[in-house]
């Protein structure tokens, strides 16, 4: 892990209250993998740095996909090229494909593209078919199809029909899960949760899923333990030992309330 002073190259709105900041960081694009992040320090008024998914890789540069939220993402949005960034990471553990994989379905709910998007391109690039199941409240809040990967099959849902299936993202999983070979997603914790209790009803039991859950997040080194969650093997650290973590593993009755 390292910590860098890392300049904004550019920083834009790419969805009404959703921006990516890229960032040239040669120290930690060249050891990031997708489903890692990094832990920015958002202005002199926040106390806690801000947890943001390595969204995107281009040679030496980094980009950070992140919803305004806070004060400190406030702050982050309106930063300007040429602004320098205190960046800590890189931090936790990744997606991981398993050898003889050849066809990938990723599902996104909302903010969830963050991490997936870095995995299509990984994967693509190693000749892996990849689907995308991508959703959002409306067509106004999803991500745009123009700035995906090449060669990705992206697939849409929107709760209000505006755009592709009109429901919600879970709602493609018993047509797509078929021809899957293995399962990545990320997304709102209700929607993780439903895709957990819910396996078989959705086609998914049989296939090997990893997920990476979005959790509030104090140090990102695993020193406060502000992210312990219960699994099947202990306790676990979001930050350290996530935030990917395999589907079943979460022991999901502790977010009954998603």
């Amino acid at each position: 892990m390292k910590q860098v002073a890392s300049v904004i190259s550019r920083n834009e709105e790419v969805i009404p209250g959703i921006f990516q900041t890229w960032l040239k960081a040669p120290e930690l694009a060249k050891g990031a993998r997708p489903g890692q992040f990094v832990m920015v320090r958002c202005g002199k008024d926040t106390v806690l740095r801000r947890p943001l998914s390595v969204h995107r890789l281009d040679g030496d540069k980094l980009a950070l996909l992140f919803q305004v939220k806070g004060k400190g993402t406030k702050w982050l949005s309106h930063c300007q090229k040429g602004d320098k960034l205190d960046v800590f990471g890189l931090m936790g553990n990744g997606f991981k494909i398993a050898p003889r994989v050849k066809n990938l379905l990723l599902v996104a709910g909302g903010i969830g593209i963050a991490p997936l998007y870095y995995l299509a391109e990984s994967a693509l690039s190693a000749g892996k078919r990849v689907t995308l199941l991508l959703g959002a409240a409306t067509a106004k809040q999803m991500y745009p199809v123009s700035l995906l990967p090449s060669g990705l099959e992206p697939v849409l849902a929107t709760e209000d029909g505006s755009a592709g299936h009109k429901g919600m993202v879970t709602d493609l999983l018993p047509e797509y899960a078929t021809s899957a070979d293995q399962i990545f997603a990320c997304g709102p914790l209700p929607m993780l949760r439903y895709m957990a209790i819910g396996q078989k009803k959705l086609g998914i039991k049989d296939k090997p899923s990893q997920i990476s859950l979005e959790m509030r997040m104090g140090c990102g080194v695993g020193v406060c333990y502000g992210c312990t969650i219960r699994t099947k093997n202990g306790l676990k650290q979001v930050c350290k030992d996530g935030p990917v973590f395999s589907l079943d593993e979460v022991i999901w009755d502790d977010f009954i309330r998603c």
